[in-house]
């Protein structure tokens, strides 16, 4: 397994009333490597804070995050910038964030590697002109962000990236800002790159486009996942899925709220064991 989140708490303390707030309570997220997967949930649900500790931004209050056999909340500052340096790239909704405003998109994307050292200079400058024309912008290499629209500024970020060529990049909220076609062209260069490069991603959003455009994708409540789908035969179709519970390492189920509501489950439920199936049933 690529990224394994362990029982992930993360508390936070309230400055106002002074007592601990828990922003994700017993995360448990597994994804191989090469694999998009996607996590969905409303404004406050926990997903910036989660991908903020796969990056190694944060640290969980308890439980473990584990990066290809790296378990990053162990790690030392140093290990940790090092990490964030060369294995992660973060793409985030605002191309503010992504970019530096003042310099040219060819400036842009070969600043990651400059900083890190990684390749000889004629290496650097081949890769991003490589990098722009891959997300459809070769004939923008010279052009500030402010003369970008905001479609093409995502797509150069997604270029800033993937620099250093990284093991793993998070989204967060990448097409929260973006309209129905353009939200659509960023999907498709995430497909292309996962699928073409081996790159693993992982989108937390609340677009639930992006669940049919992933082989798995979770729903994340409250800090808590509370379901997933997934594509039923990845080979053949991602775009037939099923929704199963979600079963945490203590035995806890959880239903979604639509599927409870439909079945008539309140506080109360009973399972019996039925000719080899488990059936819930209304107590």
């Amino acid at each position: 397994m690529f990224l394994e989140c362990q029982d992930v708490f993360k508390l936070y303390t309230d400055p106002v009333i002074k007592i601990q707030v828990p922003a994700l309570r017993g995360i448990e997220l597994a994804a191989d490597k090469g694999e998009m997967s996607a996590i969905i949930g409303p404004s406050g649900a926990g997903k910036s804070t989660l991908i903020n500790l796969i990056g190694g931004i944060d640290k969980p209050s308890s439980g473990n995050i584990i990066v290809d056999g790296q378990v990053i909340n162990k790690m030392k500052k140093k290990e940790l910038v090092e990490y964030r340096r060369h294995q992660v790239g973060f793409l985030y909704q605002f191309p503010q964030r992504n970019l530096i405003w003042n310099i040219t998109a060819f400036e842009n994307v070969i600043f990651p590697m400059k900083m890190t050292s990684r390749w000889g200079l004629q290496k650097q400058k081949q890769r991003t002109l490589e990098l722009l024309k891959r997300v459809g912008l070769e004939k923008r290499v010279n052009h500030k962000p402010h003369e970008l629209s905001g479609g093409e500024a995502q797509r150069v970020g997604i270029a800033v990236a993937l620099a250093n060529d990284p093991a793993i990049i998070l989204a967060d909220e990448p097409t929260g800002e973006l309209d129905s076609v353009t939200t659509f062209k960023i999907i498709d260069y995430f497909q292309e790159i996962n699928r073409e490069l081996g790159t693993t991603f992982v989108v937390v959003t609340h677009d639930h486009r992006f669940a049919n455009m992933t082989k798995q994708a979770v729903n994340i409540l409250d800090g808590q996942i509370i379901g997933m789908h997934r594509a039923i035969d990845p080979e053949k179709s991602v775009s037939e899925r099923e929704e199963i519970f979600y079963i945490d390492d203590h035995g806890n189920i959880r239903i979604p709220e639509e599927l409870r509501n439909k079945a008539g489950l309140k506080k109360h439920a009973k399972l019996e064991l039925i000719d080899g199936h488990i059936t819930i049933i209304p107590a």
